[in-house]
């Protein structure tokens, strides 16, 4: 099953995706400059694969996270060069890398 909700943080909408898988979910939660999401997300791609990092993706991935809320509010495990460019930190919430993206 797909969802998708519009979501607000301090003013500001973002769009959460949860797709509901065999014994997992997938999670994100993004606005049209950058994103969020649950473990699924190879940061690690992103920043040593010469292409993608050529496309300067804004995301981050926060891991154990089960739903959107819990991503939001989670300590972001690692994130890309073109986020960190933004002030985006490995150990930021969710939510204050979210703000970072407007």
């Amino acid at each position: 099953m797909l969802e998708m909700q519009p979501i607000i943080i301090d003013g500001h909408q973002f769009t959460a995706v949860q797709m509901k898988l065999p014994k997992t979910n997938f999670m994100a939660v993004t606005n049209d400059k950058g994103y969020i999401m649950c473990g699924a997300l190879d940061v690690a791609l992103f920043n040593s694969n010469e292409k993608l990092r050529e496309r300067k993706i804004i995301a981050g991935r926060a891991v154990g996270v089960r739903t959107i809320e819990q991503l939001i509010d989670a300590p972001l495990e690692s994130v890309t060069l073109a986020a960190e460019e933004l002030g985006i930190k490995a150990g930021m919430k969710g939510k204050d890398a979210l703000l970072k993206m407007i």
